[in-house]
C-alpha cells in the first residue's frame, strides 16, 4: 500500500506532521509550518478541512457547552472551532507549497463538503478524526473517493471499527490504516495501551499505527517497536505562539529528535535474519571449540583434564566433546592444539 510516493511496506514508517490550529490564523505561520516539517524529516504535513458550521451548530445550549476536562473547558464547541479552523481559501497555496518542496500533503474531511473541496487538489490520501468514526457516511463517502484512508480509533467501539473497515471494503476500498488513538488532549501515558497497535492489524486485516496525543516522544518511538507503520502527531513552529492545540504539540527540535528516534528504532528493528554474515562468521573466531589442554601421547585417551571446550573458535564444535571423550589419540597432541 502506498501514500502518494511511500510505500508503507518497504519504506518504514510514515511520520505525519499535523498542522491542526497550529497556525494560529496565519497563511505565514501555516507555510512556515509546512517548510520546518520538511526540515525535520516529516513525511506529510496534514491538514484539517472544516468550518465551524460544517462541523457543529453556533448554539448556547449546554449540550455545545465543553466541560470533559478539556483544555478547552469552558468555550462552546462553535466558538472553538471558529478559532480553530483552516480557512479553505488557503488550502490552494498550502497544498502548492508542500508539493514545491517535496514533503506529502491531506487532510481530514468533516463533512462531505469539505471532500468534495479537497478533491481538485487530488489528495495522496484521506484522514477520518476519530470523533468522526461514528459518521459512517462521511467513512462511506470519503472511502468512495479510492483513495487510502487513514481512521483514528480513538473513542470507537470494536463493533463501529469493524463497521468503518467493512464501509470502506464495500465501495471497493481495502488501503486502510487504522491508528490506535487516546482522544485525550494530552494522553495519560498509562492510558496509551499500544498493545493494541498489532492487533488492530491482526484483527482487521489492514495496516495499522498510531495517533499521538501524549507528552514527549517515549509513545510514538515505542509504538513502532510493536508495528506502527503511520505515526501521526501534532506539530507547531513554536509553541509560544499559543493556540487551541499548543500544549500538546511538539516544536521543530522535539519533533526532529522524534523523527531520529524512531529511524533509528526501524534500524535496530530490522528483518528476521538467521544468516551467517562475514562479520558474524569473523566474530565466531571468540567462540568456544574443543582444544587439547595437556600433551597427549598416541595411545593415550582424551579425558575431560586434557581435551577442553575453550576460546577461541578455531577448533572441533564442542557438541562434539562426548564424543571424543574415552577415544583414543591416533598421533601425538601438544598443549594449545587445535582438536
Amino acid at each position: 500500500m502506498k501514500i502518494g510516493k511511500f510505500d508503507l511496506e518497504k519504506d518504514g514508517t510514515y511520520i505525519i506532521a499535523e498542522l491542526s490550529a497550529n497556525h494560529n490564523g496565519s497563511l505565514q505561520n501555516a507555510l512556515d509550518t509546512i517548510k520546518a516539517a520538511k526540515e525535520v524529516g516529516a513525511d506529510c504535513i496534514k491538514l484539517q478541512t472544516y468550518t465551524a458550521d460544517t462541523i457543529t451548530l453556533d448554539c448556547k445550549k449546554d449540550d455545545f457547552l465543553i466541560t470533559q476536562g478539556t483544555l478547552w473547558d469552558g468555550k462552546y464547541l462553535y466558538d472553538l472551532y471558529k478559532e480553530a479552523y483552516t480557512p479553505w481559501e488557503w488550502h490552494k497555496e498550502l497544498f502548492a507549497y508542500a508539493r514545491s518542496i517535496d514533503i506529502d500533503i491531506f487532510s481530514s474531511p468533516f463533512d462531505k463538503t469539505a471532500v468534495d473541496f479537497l478533491e481538485q487538489f487530488n489528495p495522496s490520501a484521506y484522514k477520518i478524526a476519530s470523533f468522526e468514526i461514528t459518521d459512517y457516511e462521511l467513512i462511506r463517502y470519503t472511502a468512495s473517493k479510492m483513495e487510502p484512508i487513514i481512521i483514528s480509533t480513538g473513542i470507537a467501539t470494536i463493533d463501529e471499527i469493524q463497521d468503518a473497515v467493512d464501509i470502506c471494503r464495500s465501495v471497493g476500498n481495502d488501503d486502510i490504516v487504522l491508528l490506535k488513538c487516546t482522544s485525550s488532549y494530552p494522553a495519560p501515558l498509562e492510558e496509551a495501551n499500544l498493545a493494541t497497535i498489532p492487533n488492530l492489524a491482526q484483527t482487521f486485516g489492514v495496516i495499522s499505527g498510531f495517533s499521538d496525543h501524549t507528552l514527549g516522544s517515549t509513545a510514538p518511538i515505542a509504538a513502532v517497536t510493536l508495528g506502527a507503520k503511520v505515526i501521526e502527531k501534532h506539530f507547531i513552529l513554536d509553541k509560544s505562539i499559543g493556540g487551541p492545540d499548543a500544549d500538546f504539540s511538539m516544536d521543530k527540535e522535539e519533533f526532529s529528535q522524534m523523527i531520529k528516534a524512531i529511524r533509528d528504532v526501524e534500524k535496530l528493528i530490522g528483518k528476521v535474519d538467521y544468516s551467517m554474515n562475514e562479520k558474524k562468521k569473523k566474530s565466531r573466531q571468540f567462540s568456544r571449540s574443543l582444544y587439547i589442554a595437556k600433551d597427549i601421547k598416541k595411545g593415550e585417551v582424551f579425558t575431560e583434564e586434557n581435551v577442553r571446550s575453550v576460546r577461541p573458535g578455531y577448533g572441533m564444535h564442542p557438541k562434539y566433546f562426548d564424543d571424543i571423550l574415552g577415544t583414543v589419540a591416533k598421533k601425538d597432541f601438544e598443549f594449545g592444539e587445535r582438536l
